[in-house]
């Protein structure tokens, strides 16, 4: 997809989406925008107590990310092209597998409001790993907050993603797994992922990297 201006990359939680979305970001001669996680307040209490501190660490996310995307619109997303480490509308998937009742009822109207109001990406390239590779890279980064992440719920995040993405229609999507590769280390993967992008059409597109088994 050569005319793509706004490429997302998106993908649960380890799987390496800011890396490749810097990559990707240098290759295409792009603005890199990454998603601020580290600035919720509620992030390390949620990890703590699920049950007490997912509204807000989950309200949060969604207004910064919301705010983000904004001024992104607001400086012309397409005078320059643009790689972000998430998709807007991701905000859903954690939503649906950590909050229920009247909170995901007035969390979903929400999303609804402030969706509405935000540009669409040209492409998506969806990054898909098995859990016990997610967690071991979890593990490499060894952020103090997740080292109280269970496997379990890696699992249900792995799995809400692919329920996800399998209904995706609203942009172009390429899903990649990346199980058995590493795009920071070989530059001939990535060279390759590149050139899927540059052919990509419309619809979904299933990609199996060079080197996967």
């Amino acid at each position: 997809m050569k005319s793509a201006r706004y490429i997302v990359v998106e993908g649960p939680i380890g799987v390496g989406k800011t890396s490749l979305a810097r990559l990707l970001g240098e290759e295409f001669n792009a603005r890199a925008v990454l998603e601020q996680v580290e600035e919720n307040p509620f992030l390390k209490k949620f990890y703590d107590e699920p049950g007490t501190y997912a509204f807000q660490a989950q309200l949060f996310f969604l207004l910064s990310r919301y705010r983000q995307q904004r001024e992104l619109a607001q400086q012309d997303l397409f005078a320059q092209g643009t790689v972000a480490d998430y998709l807007f509308a991701k905000d859903q998937i954690f939503a649906q597998v950590n909050l229920d009742g009247d909170e995901l009822a007035l969390y979903r109207q929400l999303f609804r409001l402030l969706d509405s109001r935000l540009p669409k990406p040209d492409l998506v390239v969806y990054l898909q790993a098995r859990s016990d590779v997610l967690l071991e890279r979890l593990r490499k980064r060894d952020r103090e907050y997740e080292r109280r992440i269970s496997p379990e719920y890696v699992e249900r995040i792995a799995e809400a993603y692919r329920d996800f993405f399998f209904y995706y229609e609203e942009t172009p999507l390429l899903v990649v797994n990346v199980s058995e590769v590493d795009f920071v280390a070989s530059s001939d993967q990535l060279t390759d992922l590149i050139r899927e992008i540059q052919s990509m059409g419309q619809g979904v597109q299933h990609y199996i990297p060079l080197g996967s088994r």
